[in-house]
């Protein structure tokens, strides 16, 4: 993720190679990216065992919830959120099996930990490294208030919270003209903010919702219940949070496709990036 200060000289141009990622930021890197990922697959698992979204205390299979995923008499897979219908046959609600017969469940088993129906067995994998990914972002946070790294590289400057300056990253994004030379050496004002909504917001209230949604965390810690509204509006944050970490990583990958994929991975394994090159005039 971060780009790291580097040592005073000459400042660099398009084409050199600099020191862009310290190993800590890396190892983080890469461990968020399986961690997040089992999670994900394990919590669509659970999902599985109750496909359906309620806000408040309570939620059961006769209560009507705002997000319902499953399917029809008729054999067609349906998303419904409140009142809204979508067709999702084929993906969502009714797929197909590994034996080809179609098979009626929410999300389908290629996208899935474990990839058959086992609740049991998906909440230990996603406990397991829910407290992987819990003990790594405190990790992060209290070494990067250590060395600098969140006043230095994530912090937004005061020029760059202008309403003038913020526009134009995104008029430049939208155009896809992407930072070059010693402009690529340090985050944009998009990426801090975004940097900054995952680190300190999203993953922060996965965290939080899914304590909240134990029943053991509840009678050690019942404000929880109080802050998210009950458990079962704790479920459905938590549900729609996964889901922005996954448009973030969308959004996160297509931007390496655009800024160079081998140049920017490289970067994140071995530390060493070249800065693209400024456009001619």
């Amino acid at each position: 993720m971060p780009s790291e200060t580097q040592a005073a000289g000459p400042a660099p141009k398009g084409g050199d190679l600099i020191r862009r990622h310290r190993l800590s930021t890396r190892i983080w890197h890469w461990l968020n990216a399986v961690t997040l990922l089992v999670m994900l697959m394990s919590g669509l698992m659970i999902f599985n065992a109750h496909p359906r979204l309620y806000w408040g205390q309570y939620g059961a299979n006769n209560d009507p919830g705002w997000l319902e995923i499953g399917s029809t008499n008729g054999g067609r897979g349906v998303l419904l959120i409140g009142s809204r219908s979508f067709d999702t046959t084929g993906v969502l609600g009714l797929s197909t099996g590994a034996n080809g017969q179609p098979v009626e469940v929410a999300f389908p088993g290629w996208a899935t930990v474990p990839s058959t129906y086992d609740l049991a067995l998906a909440r230990r994998w996603h406990l397991t490294f829910a407290w992987l990914l819990s003990a790594s972002i405190v990790a992060y946070l209290l070494w990067s208030l250590v060395n600098g790294h969140l006043r230095r590289d994530l912090a937004p400057k005061g020029r760059e919270l202008r309403p003038g300056h913020i526009f134009h990253e995104i008029a430049q994004h939208a155009r896809l003209r992407l930072p070059k030379g010693e402009a690529a050496r340090h985050y944009n004002t998009l990426q801090k903010f975004s940097y900054l909504a995952v680190i300190l917001v999203l993953i922060p209230l996965m965290v939080l919702t899914g304590l909240t949604m134990s029943p053991q965390m509840d009678a050690a810690w019942p404000w929880l219940l109080d802050v998210f509204g009950g458990r079962q509006s704790a479920r459905s944050i938590h549900f729609i949070t996964a889901w922005l970490l996954v448009g973030f990583v969308i959004v996160h990958l297509l931007m390496v496709l655009l800024a160079g994929p081998l140049n920017e991975i490289r970067s994140m394994i071995t530390g060493w990036f070249r800065l693209p090159k400024e456009r001619a005039r």
